[in-house]
């Protein structure tokens, strides 16, 4: 049921060579060299890239997905490409980018790190190449179908930007017990469009990117429907409560971790589905319902989506929901300009969730309702990040590196800030209660007050909590 992925260094030796090589194929069209620009800012040269054609990419994993008979969620991912024609990463680190964001940039951008040799003003991601350290005890990352790249991706994305990976600290799950869907067919299928493991390797590396001395584990659930998708939450909670999956092989029972087990951390799921009825009712975790995301002493994510309105499990009062803001920078230099509510983050008010005792401080505004996001990360994919995937999407490789965006992008990053952070709260409930009693300090968060999101664009972002960026972004390690 676990595969353990061991990046050894003849791994690594092999990888390297052919992913320079790969590399410098996709880049054969860039023959001159740009131009530079000296920044006004910090009197430095700074690469000026000029303009460039680019495609934006929906994979069909993102579409609105089929709910079939006997089930009442399908999930989708919220992941967006967006194919910048002719560009791609330096071939070696440090790695300083080519205007789309890097760990180091958003680590810059967010103030995880602090500004000094290798971070630029204006967290520039041409120039900064200071990525996130520590990270402790365990994210475990839940997504549908298996990712056979998912390893290497990992092992070169961690080459490429400069982070430390330890052999052991990556691992693959296969949620397939007996009462999934794929337990007597030989594993957990793969998804042949490419789109979940466009997922899947986006995922596994902007939590590792905010937080490289995190454990991490990939949970593969063995389709993206609900049934299957709660056993991969259960067989999680398993590994960050006692570091195992608890899968009887022989019989393929899913148990508990061994009384006392006391493993924290974090759980992050990028997908989601329209709400359903029960999802609040409390079932032991029978149909993917609330219940299913109260371990003590895990914090949930989720992705509060990629379109107007709300989704689940983003809106269970049980998941902290991440939105998506837009990071505006200059054209010409890459210089910070702006950040703003990217406009086709979801948030609302949930059709069945009451509001939650940690949104009382903003009743006036959400009503009786639990509403999102409760807080937000870059998210647009023309303002994305680098992610390293070589599993062909919809047939066709892209040069592997490309530039993804959508909220599966936050909520990783968010969940890697908080393990980075360091206080492993009790619940999610204790996180978000924590988060809504700090969401007005400064140093914690920075409140986005510029851009619109919503059906027709009816939501504006203004002073404190919105429905399109929930409390802000985060500011540092503070307050979470």
């Amino acid at each position: 049921m676990r595969r353990s992925i061991e990046f050894a260094m003849a791994v690594l030796t092999t990888l390297v060579p052919l992913g320079l090589a790969t590399l410098a194929m996709a880049q054969e069209e860039v023959k001159a060299e740009p131009p530079t620009e000296v920044s006004e800012q910090s009197n430095v040269k700074v690469p000026h890239y000029p303009s460039a054609k680019g495609t934006l990419f929906v994979p069909q994993s993102s579409q609105p997905q089929i709910i079939p008979a006997r089930h009442k969620f399908a999930a989708h991912t919220n992941v967006e490409l967006f194919l910048p024609h002719g560009f791609s990463p330096d071939e070696a680190p440090p790695f300083p980018g080519y205007a789309y964001e890097t760990p180091a940039s958003l680590a810059c951008h967010y103030g995880l790190v602090t500004v000094g040799t290798g971070i630029a003003p204006n967290c520039n991601p041409n120039l900064t190449t200071v990525s996130p350290t520590g990270g402790s005890k365990t994210i475990a990352i839940v997504d549908a179908f298996d990712d056979p790249s998912a390893p290497g991706d990992l092992a070169w994305f961690s080459v490429q930007m400069g982070l430390p990976l330890a052999e052991g600290q990556f691992e693959v799950v296969w949620a397939a017990d007996a009462a999934s869907s794929c337990f007597t067919t030989g594993g957990v299928p793969v998804d042949f469009t490419g789109g979940w493991e466009l997922e899947e390797s986006l995922d596994i590396e902007m939590a590792h990117g905010m937080a490289p001395g995190a454990k991490l584990y990939l949970v593969e659930a063995c389709s993206n429907f609900d049934s299957d998708l709660q056993q991969a939450v259960l067989v999680a909670n398993n590994l960050v409560l006692c570091g195992a999956t608890e899968i009887d092989l022989t019989t393929g029972a899913l148990g508990k971790c061994p009384a006392g087990s006391s493993g924290k951390g974090e759980i992050s799921m990028s997908w989601g589905g329209g709400e359903f009825v029960g999802e609040n009712t409390a079932d032991s975790c029978a149909n993917l319902d609330d219940s299913c995301f109260v371990t003590p002493g895990i914090v949930y994510f989720a992705s509060s989506g990629d379109s107007p309105g709300v989704e689940y499990p983003s809106a269970s009062p049980n998941v902290v929901a991440v939105g998506g803001t837009s990071l505006r920078r200059s054209s010409t230099t890459g210089n910070f300009e702006q950040e703003s509510a990217w406009v086709f983050t979801g948030g609302g008010q949930s059709a069945i969730e009451p509001r939650p005792s940690y949104q009382s401080s903003i009743a006036t505004t959400v009503g009786a309702w639990r509403s999102i996001p409760d807080v937000s990360s870059d998210a647009d994919p023309y303002t994305g990040v680098w992610v390293y995937d070589t599993f062909p999407v919809e047939g066709v490789s892209y040069y592997e590196w490309t530039v993804a965006g959508g909220s599966s992008v936050a909520a990783p990053t968010v969940a890697g800030i908080v393990n980075r952070a360091g206080s492993f709260a009790a619940s999610s409930s204790a996180e978000l209660t924590t988060i809504y009693a700090n969401k007005a300090v400064t140093t914690d968060f920075t409140d986005i007050t510029n851009g619109f999101c919503g059906f027709y664009m009816g939501f504006t972002v203004g002073t404190g909590w919105d429905f399109c960026t929930g409390v802000g972004v985060d500011k540092g390690y503070g307050g979470k």
